[in-house]
């Protein structure tokens, strides 16, 4: 198969940004009385969106549908304010994406990460233009792995399901791809484990940013 199209996920895959989102909780948490989380526990914990987020880190007598939605929209407006205080790309991620783009590769990011916190980030930390289009969660929107919003992104690039790459760190990325019918690339640097990753249906696991060049080619 001859691919055009790499879809990555964002947290995880792209960028480390677990101690930003486990702040921005456990700020949240605290403003309204409730117990922080251990860092270590977010791993796990994270992406599924914002308000699943929020969910599992109340204490479970707390996870009342106004706790969930008042804690959520905090924690929504902390991430959209934030600058990326701890988020750093993940190394060889830089290099990865000019290459991508050298080699006329069309690339995309989708996240159940809010849509306005994600391009916040995207613009902070990588070159103009890298990517051709970002997808954050938007109100109304089915998160992931709902497959919906990355048909949306290949039409938006005019590429299909066939021909792309979906790249991502969890679970929940590799269902995506699945559901959505791009090939299932995880990665072995972010937030899940491997196993998890294998039994999610992963076709396969890269060590480096640099292996998808076995599955890409034009290296």
């Amino acid at each position: 198969m001859k691919y055009n199209c790499v879809i990555f996920d964002c947290d995880g895959t792209l960028i480390d940004t677990l101690e930003d989102i486990a702040a921005a909780i456990n700020q949240t948490l605290t403003i309204y009385g409730f117990p922080a989380v251990p860092f270590e526990k977010y791993r796990d914990m994270v992406g599924w969106g914002i308000f699943r987020l929020v969910t599992l880190a109340l204490p479970e007598d707390a996870r009342t549908e106004k706790n969930i939605k008042t804690l959520g929209a905090r924690a929504t407006q902390l991430m959209e304010e934030q600058t990326s205080y701890r988020s750093r790309p993940y190394p060889g991620i830089p290099e990865l994406l000019a290459e991508l783009k050298a080699k006329k590769f069309a690339i995309g990011v989708i996240s159940n990460k809010p849509d306005a916190a994600l391009r916040r980030m995207i613009n902070n930390l990588f070159s103009p233009a890298v990517f051709d289009a970002v997808c954050g969660l938007c109100p109304g929107m089915t998160p992931k792995p709902d497959p919906s919003a990355v048909w949306e992104l290949l039409s938006e690039m005019n590429c299909l399901p066939a021909s792309s790459v979906f790249v991502g760190d969890s679970e929940i990325d590799i269902e995506t791809a699945l559901n959505s019918g791009c090939y299932p690339l995880g990665v072995s640097w972010g937030f899940r484990s491997r196993s998890t990753l294998e039994a999610a249906g992963a076709a396969r696991i890269i060590d480096t940013p640099q292996e998808i060049w076995g599955i890409l080619g034009k290296k």
